[in-house]
Parts: structure tokens; sequence; C-alpha cells
């Protein structure tokens, strides 16, 4: 069994750290989040995540996963996926059971929901980590580490009560342990295997420029925007020729609909200062080719004569013509 996920690292990771790497997610993880309104109502949610990339729902009245994905089972058969089906199934019927039924050891008061991660990670040189935490109205409450439960310092000495009372269920804890140690790491090889053609793709990003609300009187919030790229690893700066500006101001990396990537970057500068600059965008998809946008140049002595005064010359010019010919026709009716 261990085998295998040695030989799909070394198919998925050619050259180690070389440019030529696959630079595609790292981990997987799944995300329960449990509401409770009353004793008797409660509504269930699960995901499953690449990285920070949805590729899984859960149908809570089916029971079953809603795949988003077409490698969405990865490397697994229809047998292995349903089995993992079921055992998520049975985790959340039980875990849900088990909140209702200790809700008051828990010391947890109607309305409240709790949220759960749990998933394995791929770090470099092929080492692996495992992670469960878990969290109540969005502040940590505890995680897990090995098999130990630790309580953290947001969840109080409720926290740790709850501890003492989920290491009475030593089946419970085996369970996510198993399925974070034993299922995890295949799992989320499976799906690079599975994806490597998609994930592996280059992505070209489209480029424009905009502006934002004014920061005040005299200047100008210049807005760089970068969209459908991939993979994720983007370098993009407000540039005066080979000079980077330090007021430069990154979004965070927001997913589109398709799988590609999308960022803001922002300049906040006086007005007149904006001419000359520009937006340069450096990804892998680009082949070296950088996308340069620039705000505007600089308005040399020689634009502005060949611009406004020579216009004006030619202008005044035709009206001296024109007022010579008039007193010329009148002069000799």
């Amino acid at each position: 069994m261990l085998i295998l996920p040695f030989q799909l690292l070394a198919v998925l990771f050619p050259g180690g750290d070389s440019e030529d790497a696959f630079h595609g997610p790292t981990s997987f993880h799944v995300i329960q989040i449990l509401s409770f309104a009353n004793s008797t109502w409660k509504h269930n949610r699960g995901s499953g995540w690449l990285d920070d990339l949805q590729i899984h729902g859960w149908d809570s009245h089916l029971g079953t996963a809603v795949l988003l994905k077409p490698w969405s089972k990865g490397n697994f058969s229809d047998e292995e996926f349903a089995e993992l089906e079921k055992i998520f199934r049975a985790h959340f019927h039980r875990f849900t059971q088990h909140i209702r039924g200790s809700d008051s050891q828990f010391q947890l008061k109607y309305p409240f929901e709790i949220q759960a991660i749990a998933g394995c990670e791929l770090r470099s040189g092929g080492s692996t980590v495992s992670f469960f935490r878990e969290a109540i109205g969005g502040l940590d409450f505890l995680n897990f580490e090995k098999d130990t439960c630790v309580p953290a310092p947001e969840g109080g000495s409720r926290a740790q009560h709850v501890c003492k009372l989920i290491i009475q269920y030593p089946a419970a804890i085996n369970n996510v342990m198993k399925l974070l140690f034993d299922f995890c790491l295949q799992y989320l090889l499976g799906f690079l295997d599975a994806a490597k053609a998609e994930l592996q793709r280059q992505v070209k990003p489209e480029a424009w420029l905009s502006t934002g609300p004014s920061p005040g009187p005299g200047r100008l919030l210049l807005v760089c925007h970068i969209s459908g790229f991939y993979p994720k690893p983007v370098w993009v700066r407000w540039m005066r020729g080979e000079q980077e500006q330090l007021g430069t101001q990154h979004s965070d990396l927001l997913p589109n609909a398709n799988w590609t990537w999308y960022l803001q970057v922002t300049l906040d500068v006086a007005a007149w200062e904006a001419a000359g600059l520009s937006c340069r965008v450096k990804h892998s998809s680009l082949e070296g080719q950088d996308i340069i946008l620039h705000w505007g140049h600089p308005i040399s002595i020689g634009l502005i004569f060949f611009t406004i005064i020579v216009p004006s010359l030619i202008l005044l010019l035709c009206l001296a013509l024109w007022y010579k010919r008039r007193w010329k026709f009148q002069d000799n009716p």
C-alpha cells in the first residue's frame, strides 16, 4: 500500500524543486458544518477541497457526495468510492447523534454551529501531515495531534471539558484517525494523478486597468486587474520604467468558476504622478513575454507643440487668408 503513494509522488513531482516540477494542489480536506436550531432541527453540510478549490459537495438528504469534477473520484473504483461515502455517512450520523445526546455535557446552548475540518497535506521532500480541527461559532475549539485531543485556548474550560469527554470514545477517535492516515494520502495522490493533465495546464491571464474610489483630493487609486490565469503563482507590480513602486497593494487571490484565478493590484498616487506608470504581469503561461499595461506617458514639449501649437497656427493662417481674400473682394467689386 505504501509503494503506490511514493510511485505517484515521483510521477507528480518530477525534478523535485526544479522549475519544471509540478505546482498543483498539495492538500485535500473535508469540511463539515453542522447547524442546530434546537434539539430537534439540524442541518448538515459537507464539502471536499483540493487546497482552496472545491471538488465535492454533499447531498445531506441522500447521504452521497456531489462530484464537481469528472475526476473527483480520483483513482478509486466505484465500489471503493461508495465505501468511502458509507463511512462519511455513518460518521456524520454518529457525530450528529453524539452532539444531540451530549449538548448539556458540552455546555452548548441553542442555536449553535459546529465547524470541523480534517485532511492531509504533502510537504516538500515528500513528507505528509494530517490534521483535524474543530470550531464552534467560528472560534477555534479543539484539534487532534496524532490521537490526542488538544483544547484550543479560545475554547477555555469548556474545550478542556469536551476533550476529556471525547477521549472516552476511542472507537470514534480511531475512525477519524483511520480516515486521516489510511485514506487521505492515498485519496489526495489519486486526485492529483487523475487530474494531472488539468492541473498542469497553462492558461494565460487577461489584464486591464481602471481606477478605484478616490483616496483623497488630487490622488488616484490605480487598479490593475488580472484574471483567468492558471496555475496560481503570479507576479504583478506597478512599475515606473524598470523600478517597482513601493506602494503596490495586492488583493487576495480569488478563484473563478472555471478553476482559474483573479487578482487586483492597486497603487495610490498623486494624479500628476500617474503618467508613465505601468502594470507588469509575469506568469508561467506567458513564457517570458510579460504583459505590460501603460497607464499614460509623460507629455513632452514636442508633443505639446505638435498637438496644440501647430493646429492653432494652421487655424490662424486659414483665418488670415480668409480675411485677406474678403478685403480684396471688397476693394475690387
